[in-house]
């Protein structure tokens, strides 16, 4: 999931999100790969594709699979399925319209202008932002190329090597045959969907090389700190379940 770019500082977080990022899963064995088939029921899996997991509760994160290392490749309308899944969530509404809100405060891309009228701008690039890079690195060119667009966590292991392996994801993906290769698809997606919204609807000022290498840094940037949660979180959820559980037998 994406964030609204500005001139200064054009932010790309993906959201949740994004669903852009992939990663080659490891092996499961032993009670470890049993805990993580609970934290998939626990996820709500909607079949062996994909997931119905959302991050903190909300966030669309239906691309990554915590006991996913033999799940089978996805079609190419599996996968814009279910980019589409996630970029027209109803989650998005609300997001956008936070991040809308803070750039009219911050007079972000003051082209734009103020009033009700700059904030429709800022909701609408916001949107497009997050919908397009969305699409442009789990769909289109994970299609054209064969690469998996979803992220396998590893579920295991100390704190620093999960956050490693998580981090290097946003480089590293897995094709459809289950190769490790260079993560393309989110690298130059991410690169192409700065492009095509800094030159079409941003504010003329705002339409420079530099600007767009900018937006593309902020996207990978972003992104890299998803995949990151995305690891974590099936991990935060089920010691959130755990003290509910706690709390209501009590």
């Amino acid at each position: 999931m994406c964030a609204a770019q500005t001139s200064s500082q054009p932010a790309q977080p993906a959201s949740a999100p994004s669903p852009s990022s992939s990663g080659s899963a490891p092996p499961q064995s032993g009670n470890a790969g049993t805990e993580n088939k609970k934290g998939q029921a626990d996820a709500g899996s909607s079949d062996a594709t994909s997931s119905k997991d959302r991050l903190f509760f909300a966030l669309p994160n239906f691309l990554t699979l915590e006991n996913g290392a033999k799940a089978p490749p996805l079609s190419a309308g599996q996968k814009f399925k279910i980019v589409a899944r996630g970029a027209f969530d109803y989650v998005q509404i609300p997001w956008y319209a936070a991040l809308a809100g803070i750039s009219q405060a911050e007079n972000s891309e003051p082209g734009y202008g103020q009033g009700w009228e700059g904030y429709g701008k800022r909701f609408g690039s916001a949107f497009a932002d997050g919908t397009i890079e969305n699409f442009m690195t789990g769909a289109v060119l994970a299609s054209v190329l064969h690469q998996d667009p979803r992220y396998y966590q590893m579920g295991q292991g100390g704190f620093f090597h999960r956050a490693t392996y998580s981090a290097t994801r946003i480089l590293i993906t897995r094709s459809d045959s289950g190769r490790k290769e260079f993560n393309f698809s989110e690298v130059f997606g991410s690169a192409i969907s700065a492009g095509i919204s800094t030159y079409s609807y941003h504010p003329r000022s705002d339409r420079t090389i530099s600007n767009t290498a900018e937006v593309w840094g902020s996207q990978v940037g972003y992104d890299t700190i998803t995949i990151m949660l995305k690891e974590f979180w099936p991990d935060i959820r089920r010691k959130l379940k755990k003290k509910h559980e706690l709390t209501t037998n009590n």
